[in-house]
């Protein structure tokens, strides 16, 4: 028996189709998360780039890296400064090192400090 040279084809195509129309259908059906995504704190991109933002930044970046108590967690927290108020924000490994970040901090700026800092799981 002979099998149209079309059936292959006809085949790949349908096989091809499905596979592009099926993230488009999942695509669709996904929940519209636009707003949670949205958040009013503020992210290592909104960094004021002012002469004394900066400083205050380095001086905290420098107190939190001499702290070799810390984790790699804690050494790569965000540091964001604006307007003379410094946020932290990232993982650390305990509440522990989460109160020795804020104190490194702290001591190193007479700005306000925002403790954004969570506990890795």
């Amino acid at each position: 028996m002979k099998m149209p040279r079309t059936l292959p084809s006809k085949f790949a195509v349908t096989a091809l189709a499905c596979c592009f129309a099926l993230p488009l259908v999942n695509a669709q059906n996904a929940p519209d998360n636009t707003r949670q995504n949205k958040k009013e704190s503020l992210d290592a991109d909104q960094q004021s780039n002012a002469k004394s933002d900066v400083q205050i930044t380095a001086s905290v970046r420098k107190a939190i890296m001499a702290d070799k108590d810390l984790s790699t967690y804690a050494h790569n927290v965000k540091v964001i400064t604006s307007n003379g108020r410094v946020t932290l924000k990232g993982p650390v490994e305990s509440e522990e090192e989460k109160n020795k970040v804020f104190a490194d901090a702290t001591s190193a700026t007479s700005g306000k400090v925002i403790n954004q800092l969570t506990v890795k799981q």
